[in-house]
């Protein structure tokens, strides 16, 4: 028997929507130059492969195409969504994750699954000059992060009709671009953002857990609220819910969906 891959839309419950991870539940650890192979035969923007390690947890490790990285919110809300619906584990427990970024938590509640993630704050920064031309539209402001620049634009439609040039961000001290801005006055959502990762060898991630672990406590410093609804605005987009109370901790919800179920047949 080969190795059983199965590919997940999260972010969404829709099919062919959201942000779609394939997800390994590996009998036995593999060395990391096959989780890379599988990776990129995969070519989507994260591949998880998952180890149990003990009675409620496993070890957890997210390559895209080109690497590894240490810290991937839609491939690990993937996971857990494979754990409970094929019966890794049962819908009461929860899914503890050990990975480069340390013990992350998922809990299934109702059609959601929550995630428990470290928050990730910004800090003003002085862009380079490089990054105005690369992105091509007015913004307000410029942070960083652990995870790249975060940067406010001035309006919703901006975050929408923005078409960065990649060729510039990869000069860019970092090239991960987060995008966000407050939404219309109409809208269900408190917020949009966009994630552009060139560097990662993903020109745009459909929906970004990790972006989210930094605009959690930007969103709460300016709309002083802990419960934050998110929409991703890619061309197959998704929906984050966000709770920061303040704390180190962020917890993000999505829904996902299977799509597809395989088999690896070569080592």
């Amino acid at each position: 028997m080969g190795q059983t891959i199965t590919q997940v839309d999260a972010f969404t419950n829709t099919p062919f929507a959201g942000n779609p991870a394939a997800v390994c539940v590996l009998p036995t650890p593999q060395n990391e130059r096959w989780m890379q192979n599988v990776a990129q035969e995969m070519n989507l923007a994260e591949t998880a492969f998952l180890v149990r390690i003990q009675d409620d947890g496993f070890n957890l490790r997210w390559f895209t195409p080109t690497l590894e990285v240490p810290l991937c919110g839609h491939a690990t809300l993937a996971s857990a969504h494979v754990l409970w619906s094929e019966g890794h584990l049962s819908p009461d427990e929860v899914a503890r994750f050990y990975t480069k970024s340390g013990v992350l938590i998922a809990k299934l509640q109702g059609e959601w699954i929550e995630l428990d993630f470290p928050v990730n704050h910004s800090q003003v920064t002085v862009a380079p000059q490089e990054l105005k031309a690369a992105l091509g539209v007015p913004y307000k402001s410029v942070f960083l992060n652990s995870l790249g620049y975060l940067v406010e634009l001035e309006s919703e439609d901006l975050v929408w009709q923005i078409q960065p040039n990649f060729q510039i961000l990869k000069t860019l001290p970092t090239s991960e671009i987060i995008v966000t801005s407050l939404t219309n006055v109409d809208s269900e959502y408190d917020f949009v953002s966009r994630f552009f990762a060139p560097g990662l060898g993903i020109d745009e991630d459909p929906v970004t857990g990790a972006a989210h672990c930094c605009l959690a406590p930007f969103w709460r410093d300016r709309l002083h609220k802990d419960e934050l609804l998110g929409y991703q605005a890619s061309s197959r987009g998704g929906v984050v819910k966000v709770h920061y109370d303040g704390g180190d901790r962020v917890f993000l919800s999505g829904q996902a969906v299977t799509v597809m179920r395989g088999e690896l047949i070569t080592a």
